[in-house]
């Protein structure tokens, strides 16, 4: 039964028609967003959750978005106490708090499309890497990974899933603003194989920064914010700057008229 259908007969249907069926979930924590209107449903709501979904121990609510240079939104408590979780995917493990680091389950599948592709002994390099979601399954494919994270709390989930799925030997962490840390790979490290960036909202500029650091004919999985309409512009523009698109899709909605866009390129 969904959300609305064990909802009926408690909140009126005029209201109930304004909440998604649908949730967010990390580990055992629901993450919801209720519309402003229905504030005063919302622990009906979240006890709701619980009592149809045994996995789930905590709701959240969404009272903020992402905020800030560590990319964590605001949450506010309806059900349960404890926001450390541990979700599986896909075999691995991430442990994190949603309170204090960003962390998207709807791009499982995407994570694991993009690790498939990894081979054994590539120098991959992932900035904005978070809690190590796109970096440990790389990792355990037998790349040498080298991640960029400025924000400390993701630091420490991210040496803490390092170990709890035993890759950390692969991996290279640096804390720091990608791009500032970006000037000093030239030193320290060879041409990278490949990089995978998943980009922040509105920081498009970064993908001339790290392209730079991937040898030629290297792979470059780019992460962008944009409407449809857009798209064919965008492809236009990468390959001007000698980067062969091999193949893009959609990531999902994020906001009305606009998707996360992934596009797969090989650097000329």
């Amino acid at each position: 039964m969904r959300l609305r259908e064990r909802l009926k007969g408690i909140i009126p249907e005029d209201d109930l028609a304004r909440l998604s069926n649908r949730f967010h979930v990390v580990g055992d924590i629901a993450i919801i967003s209720v519309p402003a209107k229905m504030e005063i449903y919302k622990v009906d709501i979240a006890e709701t959750i619980v009592s149809g979904h045994r996995n789930i121990k905590t709701v959240l609510n969404k009272a903020s978005k992402l905020e800030g240079d560590r990319r964590v939104a605001g949450f506010e408590i309806l059900a349960g106490s404890e926001t450390v979780t541990v979700h599986r995917e896909f075999g691995f493990y991430y442990r994190l708090d949603l309170r204090k680091v960003f962390f998207n389950s709807h791009l499982g599948y995407e994570r694991r499309r993009v690790a498939l592709k990894v081979k054994s002994r590539e120098r991959v390099l992932i900035p904005f890497c978070g809690v190590g979601p796109y970096v440990v399954p790389v990792a355990a494919a037998g790349a040498r990974v080298v991640a960029i994270e400025s924000n400390s709390e993701a630091c420490k989930w991210m040496t803490e899933n390092a170990r709890l799925n035993r890759v950390e030997d692969n991996i290279d962490l640096i804390k720091g603003d990608a791009l500032v840390v970006a000037d000093l790979l030239n030193i320290r490290y060879p041409k990278f194989d490949r990089a995978i960036i998943p980009t922040p909202y509105g920081m498009d500029r970064v993908l001339d920064i790290f392209s730079h650091l991937v040898k030629k004919g290297g792979a470059i999985h780019f992460y962008t914010f944009k409407k449809k309409h857009q798209i064919e512009g965008l492809i236009e523009k990468y390959e001007n700057a000698g980067l062969e698109v091999e193949f893009y899709r959609s990531c999902g909605n994020v906001a009305p008229g606009v998707c996360r866009w992934v596009f797969d390129l090989v650097k000329g």
